[in-house]
């Protein structure tokens, strides 16, 4: 941008308080009064989880508020320099302008997320395709990618649970990430991701092309009513976790594998210390896949009705990496490509996800 008007600054002023407002930050202040009244009560730890929950959720909100309230001061205060400023002075404020508005479109994706479980945490699994060495290598690949993503921004990642590849990489992991706003930014990476390169496993290096599925729930909360679990529909196995060896291995019997019997989704865990921890985070997660199979039924009776029809999960291919003969870095429902092929793979991910949240 080699000009900036008082026009420019003025619509960017409108975009603020337009969004400002629509996210109700007036209201949520007064629930974030509500909430801390609440944590100051003696009893407050008694119950523990409630106690997370509200911490959580006044998190949120004073991210949410202090966000907001930096980006009004932000452009009131450039709409002034740029009053008593001369012409010569124009870099610093365009400067100042264009690092406001992408700190403005950062904060503009918490409109897009008004899921019921958009704030929540997340739990990513990935799973190698068919391809032997070359899918597992991806997959692992693919696991380093969303965990510098978390570090990029300041979430946890933690593996819950891993099971190494014959010779190399993983051939599955899952990943418990804590973090605002993580299922919401998360949740449109599931699909099957596409790498494109020159094999480093075989004598004629020939191209090759890997797929790695990757599947994305919410954690949901023990207490939630809206998934109930009974005691009666578990079968529960203290197993020894598997694998090629080395640290990701459990070296006990605190690894759970978990059957529900009505569906016979089976989930497993076995990072954690003891089995209590793997007992209660394989609970989470099976939490979760029956909130994805009950979302899943829901959004093919809203496409049958609308006379939609798109293949969504495992079998849908949503972005290509390719690294040979050329670097493009592309996701097919966006549109959004890069040719900076290994930023990606490092982590750098806000403008493909950026793009999917505002995706409608």
């Amino acid at each position: 941008m080699e000009f900036l008007s008082k026009g420019d600054l003025e619509e960017l002023q409108k975009e603020i308080l337009d969004t400002v407002s629509s996210l109700k930050i007036d209201e949520k202040i007064s629930r974030l009064g509500e909430l801390q009244t609440e944590s100051m009560e003696e009893d407050f730890w008694k119950d523990t989880n409630r106690a997370k929950k509200i911490l959580s959720e006044m998190d949120m909100i004073k991210n949410e508020v202090e966000s907001s309230k930096k980006l009004t001061d932000d452009i009131d205060f450039l709409l002034q320099m740029y009053n008593e400023t001369t012409q010569s002075g124009q870099e610093e404020i365009i400067a100042e302008y264009q690092a406001l508005k992408d700190r403005f479109t950062k904060f503009q994706t918490i409109k897009f997320l008004s899921g019921k479980y958009d704030s929540h945490n997340a739990i990513l699994s990935i799973h190698a395709g068919q391809g032997g060495t070359e899918a597992n290598d991806w997959a692992q690949m693919l696991m380093r990618m969303y965990v510098r993503y978390c570090e990029r921004l300041g979430w946890k990642a933690e593996v819950i649970h891993m099971v190494q590849g014959t010779e190399t990489g993983i051939s599955s992991v899952t990943i418990s990430i804590s973090g605002l706003y993580a299922f919401g930014k998360l949740k449109k990476e599931m699909g099957t991701h596409r790498l494109v390169r020159l094999s480093p496993f075989n004598a004629q290096n020939l191209r090759q092309t890997s797929f790695a599925g990757v599947e994305v729930v919410p954690e949901i909360e023990e207490d939630d009513s809206d998934i109930v679990v009974k005691d009666e529909d578990l079968e529960i196995k203290a197993v020894r976790a598997g694998g090629a060896g080395g640290q990701h291995v459990n070296k006990t019997s605190s690894a759970v594998q978990l059957t529900h019997l009505p569906t016979g989704i089976t989930v497993h865990s076995s990072e954690r210390r003891d089995q209590f921890q793997n007992k209660s985070a394989a609970i989470a997660i099976l939490k979760a896949k029956l909130w994805q199979i009950e979302e899943e039924r829901r959004s093919n009776e809203l496409k049958n009705i609308k006379g939609e029809h798109k293949i969504a999960g495992w079998g849908n291919q949503i972005r290509n990496y390719v690294l040979h003969p050329y670097k493009l870095v592309k996701d097919l429902r966006t549109g959004v490509e890069t040719s900076n092929a290994e930023a990606v793979l490092d982590g750098d991910l806000e403008s493909f996800v950026e793009a999917q949240v505002r995706l409608q």
